[in-house]
């Protein structure tokens, strides 16, 4: 069975890596994945992709809908056929599935992954009616849906998205094996310039709005002038690192703060290296980061905005409002990871337990995607 993923291109993020963390562990002899990139330049997967026996295909994406049409119907038509399209680019999804459908593609899935209620709300009238035509794409063109929180398939499929059996919940799953490493992490804080019993907050995430980097440098200026072992570990890459550093800069923590960039060792670094976690970000869908961090039994203070249904373990978790200054997130994320007393394996084997286990999740994509072409 032949599945093309759309994706806006596979590079390190919480959609990004769940898709890696299924496609490793997926039947290879019943499944066969290809991955539509909406780019042409190479991305961090792109290697492993093609080592695990799938396709990088690329459509550039392209606000002239004849051409990128025309590039969809070429990919279609040279490289299928596809037993399914799974659209992971939220409102595009529309018109993606509109094209697969022309194009005789009997399953159909769109997937939210990120609840956007606040920015669909705040947006300009033509986005809106951008917004409001997808959504109808959607509904006519999809056969089935995912969110991976209730609000996210809201924002997708619309509020009584209950009402229709075509929608669903897929809590992301992982992959929790490299949790189970504990190793001595020293070297690393050394290689850092950091002191062996330096306090590491670690963040993992794209430099983008999103992610509200500029307020965690905020919180983070607080932290340090409380606690002198204070230091912040930022790991990832986009288009407002430059401004980041800046502010790092100014704020005279460039001795406290490590730009990481992009990392394979993530489970390696969250459990031992990291001594807490934080994520400001100003909406989510489900994110996999903090899922990560709970399998590494990291104690998190992240925004209300994080969706509960995220909190598997949940006396790891603290959520304050983005509405709170930096200093009540500051105290709230030193006295939170000096309160925590859970053992870091207890909470990974809640983890491994839960339906956020990896094999759970692929046996209800496997299961959705043999459902849905049987259906068709």
């Amino acid at each position: 069975m032949r599945i093309l993923h759309v994706v806006g291109g596979m590079d390190p993020g919480g959609l990004e890596t769940w898709l890696m963390h299924v496609l490793r562990n997926l039947d290879g002899d019943r499944f066969e994945f290809a991955f539509l990139d909406h780019s042409r330049r190479p991305r961090a997967y792109d290697e492993e992709i093609q080592s695990l026996g799938s396709q990088v295909l690329h459509c550039p994406f392209s606000r002239r809908p004849v051409a990128y049409r025309s590039c969809f119907r070429e990919i279609l038509a040279k490289h299928g056929p596809f037993d399914v399209v799974h659209s992971h680019v939220h409102h595009f999804s529309g018109f993606v599935l509109k094209l697969a459908h022309a194009a005789g593609v009997k399953a159909r899935i769109a997937h939210s992954h990120n609840d956007t209620s606040s920015v669909q709300a705040q947006s300009s009238l033509p986005r809106k009616a951008y917004f409001a035509l997808m959504k109808r794409w959607i509904a006519n063109h999809a056969t089935s849906g995912l969110g991976c929180t209730g609000e996210a398939a809201a924002a997708l499929f619309g509020r009584s998205w209950r009402n229709d059996p075509r929608w669903k919940i897929l809590h992301y799953g992982l992959d929790l094996r490299p949790f189970a490493t504990v190793s001595d992490g020293t070297y690393v804080r050394h290689a850092f310039g950091w002191p062996d019993d330096a306090y590491v907050v670690g963040h993992v995430g794209r430099f983008m709005p999103q992610k509200n980097h500029a307020f965690l440098i905020k919180i983070a200026e607080v932290a340090a002038r409380a606690e002198p072992r204070f230091r912040l570990l930022l790991i990832g890459e986009g288009e407002l690192r430059p401004e980041i550093e800046s502010q790092v800069r100014q704020a005279g923590l460039s001795e406290r703060v490590i730009f990481a960039g992009l990392r394979s060792d993530i489970p390696f670094l969250m459990r031992n290296v990291m001594d807490a976690f934080l994520l400001p970000s100003r909406y989510e869908g489900l994110p996999l980061v903090v899922i990560e961090a709970q399998a590494a039994g990291l104690p998190a203070v992240i925004s209300d905005t994080v969706n509960k249904e995220v909190d598997v373990v949940p006396a790891l978790i603290t959520r304050m409002s983005l509405s709170d200054s930096p200093g009540n997130w500051a105290r709230a994320l030193l006295s939170h990871c000096e309160s925590v007393l859970l053992n870091r394996d207890e909470a990974l084997t809640k983890l491994m337990h839960s339906d956020r286990n990896v094999e759970h999740c692929v046996r209800t994509l496997e299961n959705l995607y043999e459902n849905e072409c049987r259906r068709s």
